[in-house]
Order: C-alpha cells, then structure tokens, then sequence
C-alpha cells in the first residue's frame, strides 16, 4: 500500500540520518474507504493525489507547531505492507488519515515531495493562519488555500540528501 508521510524538512533530515521513518504509532494518509468518499471519484490516480494533498495539510499542520523548521511542505511516499497499515484515530480522523503501527525504513520510500523555495512566504502565512483558518476565519482560510495552489515538487530518493542540506539544485 501506497501512503503520504508528513515531514518537515528537519524531519525529513532526521530521517536521512536514522534511516527510518516514524518512531511510535504514527500518522500518515492513503487511499481509504473514508477518503474515496469524502474525495467522491473512483479514479485512482485523482485519490493518491488527494492523500498527497492530505498530507501537505498534516505537513503544513506540523510547520505550524514548528515555528524554526524552514517553511517547506514535505510529504514521503512509502510502499508498506497492507498489515503495518491501521485505521486513522476515530471519528476525528481526517479522510484518508491512517497508522503505521511503528517505524518504516526510509529505504521504502518512493519519492519525496517538498515545495519549491518559491513557494515559502505563502507557506508561511498559511502556517500562521491554519489556526484562525480553523476556527472558521475566511482570511485564514484563503491564506492556507494559496500554499495549498502551490504544487510540490517531486525529487527521487536520491536527492534527499541535497534536500536536507539544502543543495537540491545541485
């Protein structure tokens, strides 16, 4: 199974140097009985988009508890064994949103995607914002819909190393 694993790039950084992914149970996004509805499409590929997207969100949600990470969206995707995969966190859970029942190695991933540098002032405000947004504040809210427009870049898990040191365009 295909799932989407938040990151800031501190993160991201500590899981280049452990080689793994997570440490307890942890959340992460996917195509899931709850995101197909919620989603309402059928289409693969427009789901798996969708679980990137609700990932971004989570990713976006930790810069926001992270005030000194740089503000760069990062999500990993990880090919996991169906069984290391649980249900999200009850009724609260965010569609798509499941465990992992413990660490993963980073050697299981698939891809990083982290937005662009270009991409960091709307980040972030939208950062800032994802609590007013929150609690309903439409201002907010159309600051975390403009990093929301920025697309993440995609990068093999070769470069991670030049993302973590910042020399991705190296």
């Amino acid at each position: 199974m295909r799932v989407y694993v938040p990151l800031t790039l501190p993160g991201l950084a500590e899981a280049h140097r452990t080689g793994r992914l997570g440490a307890e149970p942890f959340a992460a996004y996917a195509v899931t009985p709850a995101l197909r509805a919620w989603y309402g499409s059928d289409d693969t590929e427009e789901l798996e988009y969708a679980a990137l997207t609700q990932a971004a969100l989570a990713s976006l949600r930790q810069l926001a508890a992270a005030p000194d990470a740089p503000r760069r969206r990062v999500v990993v995707a990880v090919d996991v064994a169906d069984g290391a995969v649980s249900a999200g966190p009850g009724a609260g859970a965010e569609p798509g949103e499941v465990r992992l029942a413990g660490s993963v190695p980073l050697a299981k991933a698939a891809a990083v995607h982290v937005d662009s540098g270009d991409a960091g002032a709307e980040v972030a405000a939208a950062a800032a914002a994802l609590a007013a947004a929150d609690a309903g504040d439409d201002k907010a809210q159309a600051a975390v819909d403009a990093a929301e427009e920025h697309d993440l870049l995609w990068f093999a898990t070769q470069e991670i190393g030049n993302l973590v040191t910042g020399r991705e365009d190296s």
